[in-house]
């Protein structure tokens, strides 16, 4: 119940009901990229900061190195359970949906934690960054590897050269914003965090409350088209989080790491893109059908996090993993 009284959080419920009750409630499409583009900034420079205080130190080095594990993990146990009752394109395009990250779920949790006086590396958003382009790559490989079993060399339905896709996926405006912010943190270190505070601290709950506003809303709006799926799809919407955290807990646990960063990288492997991913899948895999995709990540997985996911992964981390 308490993270359902934070305002954030109730901002998001409140847009998901204005959404369903179908008000003309919205938030202009340049404000909405703006509060994105905000947060991606602050969320870098606090990690930045972070970092340049604490220096590359082994917990550093693992949480990193298990946020690439995962990255590839994941999308490749997805394809491989998504390929048995869906085409291989849109096996592909859901396995690199789950396998790459939300931002804002992240964020979200990034907040949780503070609210709850949980200590945690600022190296995350930098795992966070890492996990955003490998899903991608992966999935048009595997798109590729299905055009060529059936044969399909039709222009129409090839995307290109793999590198443009790559290039696209590497260069994503909002991950370049986020590692820029994180390189100024660390440059500009605690004189830059005095006075970048104003901006990044103090704002900072309150931009986050005013996107999930728009978020609750988007979301309400991509609900109504997941009656029509089948039930296989809602079902692997709303486990594939679960299992997904729990391996990222487990190796958490093996591996050491602290509770704070334990429960953000069970977040990151329980997100789901609905912003950068569906962008580029749709002209790299455009054989996909992008409602199946986006739709499940935006209208099921990404409520469930923000509501439920993130307090219950949380909290299993501090039972689990020595404080």
């Amino acid at each position: 119940m308490q993270s359902f009284l934070d305002p954030a959080i109730l901002f998001f419920l409140f847009g998901i009901i204005a959404g369903t009750l179908k008000s003309n409630l919205e938030i202009p499409p340049q404000i909405s990229k703006f509060l994105s583009l905000y947060l991606l900034m602050a969320l870098g420079l606090k990690g930045g900061f972070a970092l340049s205080e604490s220096g590359l130190t082994h917990e550093v080095s693992v949480s990193l190195g298990l946020a690439l594990l995962l990255a590839v993990l994941v999308p490749a146990m997805g394809y491989w359970v998504l390929r048995r009752f869906l085409s291989g394109f849109d096996a592909a395009a859901i396995a690199a949906t789950y396998g790459s990250v939300s931002a804002v779920t992240f964020i979200t949790a990034v907040q949780y934690l503070d609210t709850q006086k949980i200590a945690f590396g600022g190296h995350m958003a930098a795992a966070m960054a890492l996990m955003e382009s490998p899903a991608i790559i992966m999935a048009v490989l595997l798109a590729n590897l299905v055009r060529r079993g059936q044969g399909n060399t039709a222009t129409t339905q090839n995307p290109g050269p793999l590198s443009k896709v790559m290039h696209e996926a590497l260069t994503d405006g909002a991950q370049l914003l986020l590692i820029g912010a994180m390189v100024v943190g660390i440059l500009s270190g605690v004189s830059g965090q005095a006075a970048m505070k104003p901006f990044a601290g103090d704002l900072f709950k309150g931009m986050l409350a005013f996107f999930l506003l728009d978020m609750g809303l988007l979301a309400a709006r991509n609900m109504g088209g997941l009656q029509r799926q089948p039930p296989l799809l809602i079902a692997y919407a709303l486990g594939a989080p679960l299992v997904h955290a729990s391996i990222a807990l487990g190796l958490s646990l093996v591996f050491g790491l602290s509770q704070g960063n334990a429960a953000l990288l069970m977040v990151l492997a329980a997100s789901a893109s609905y912003i950068a991913v569906p962008a580029v899948i749709r002209h790299a895999i455009p054989e996909a059908n992008p409602s199946l995709y986006f739709g499940m990540s935006l209208g099921l997985t990404f409520p469930f996090n923000i509501l439920l996911g993130i307090p219950l992964y949380v909290g299993i981390a501090q039972r689990v993993i020595p404080a």
